[in-house]
């Protein structure tokens, strides 16, 4: 199957860049993130005029990133209180953490919209879903300033931040309880940066199964997007594609008495407007 980078116009349809831009033939999402803005500009005049791929299917923006994807727990107050009142906290003694709790997830775990979260995988059940905006990188470095920070910001995706929560209390850290294949389904598109000068103004809403669970504004995270490219890049070089996810507002499995976990047959569905809709289906 070919792959090509594409752009997501409306109603879903997917255009085909390379088709009037000849410099798109064979480009990846990590070459675009590492691009001058020239490329850019080239792009946005392409969709003017690019087809439409008839049957066309999605892959994960990134489908592959020069790191784990880098995770941000416990980033919205309400989410801090409902883990920290859940038992699968690990011990942690702040509700509140105090600086950033970053962990990662490996680029296996990473699928399209549209494909399967494998719950046999975890087959103790306890199968959460976390509704998260994600990060994309595109101008690398190391000590990132915050106040330059946004000029590193490739775009922005959305983020399911699958978590097996049995495995994460036994293990009593996330990567075992987070990254298994599958479990970090990403999409449908990026949303450049250019289209986004305030990212605190974006929303994001999870549903399952059509019921509406998590709904909150990007200005509720606890450490903003500025803060945590900071915190990252302090002694870690970010580079062209690198992605974070900024965290989970209330609203997920272990936030309910009793929790409800997912199960077979279950659909996921993520939203962030602009963006569009990350939907996953539990296998």
């Amino acid at each position: 199957m070919r792959q090509e980078v594409g752009a997501l116009g409306e109603g879903g349809a997917v255009l085909d860049l390379a088709a009037v831009e000849p410099a798109m033939a064979g480009q990846t999402m990590l070459a675009l993130a590492a691009a001058e803005p020239a490329m850019l500009d080239k792009l946005r005049a392409a969709v003017e005029k690019a087809p439409v791929v008839e049957k066309a299917t999605l892959c994960a923006p990134i489908p592959r990133t020069p790191k784990n994807i880098f995770c941000v727990g416990k980033n919205y107050h309400e989410h801090a209180k409902e883990f920290a009142g859940s038992g699968f906290d690990g011990g942690a003694k702040d509700v509140v953490p105090p600086y950033p709790v970053v962990f990662s997830k490996p680029h296996t775990s990473i699928i399209a919209t549209g494909e399967p979260i494998l719950s046999e995988l975890a087959p103790e059940g306890g199968l959460d879903y976390e509704g998260e905006l994600g990060v994309v990188i595109g101008k690398g470095g190391r000590g990132i300033a915050k106040s330059a920070a946004l000029q590193h910001v490739f775009g922005y995706t959305i983020i399911n931040d699958v978590t097996a929560r049995h495995l994460q209390k036994r293990h009593s850290q996330w990567i075992l309880g987070k990254g298994l294949d599958s479990y970090c389904p990403m999409g449908p598109a990026i949303l450049t940066a250019d289209e986004v000068p305030d990212p605190t103004k974006l929303t994001l809403t999870t549903w399952v199964n059509g019921e509406k669970r998590q709904h909150a504004p990007v200005a509720d995270l606890i450490f903003d997007i500025p803060t945590l490219i900071e915190a990252i890049s302090a002694a870690i070089t970010l580079e062209p594609g690198d992605v974070i996810a900024t965290g989970t507002p209330a609203g997920v499995g272990i936030g309910f008495n009793p929790p409800v976990f997912m199960k077979a047959g279950d659909v996921v569905r993520i939203e962030v407007p602009g963006i569009g809709t990350l939907e996953n289906r539990v296998a």
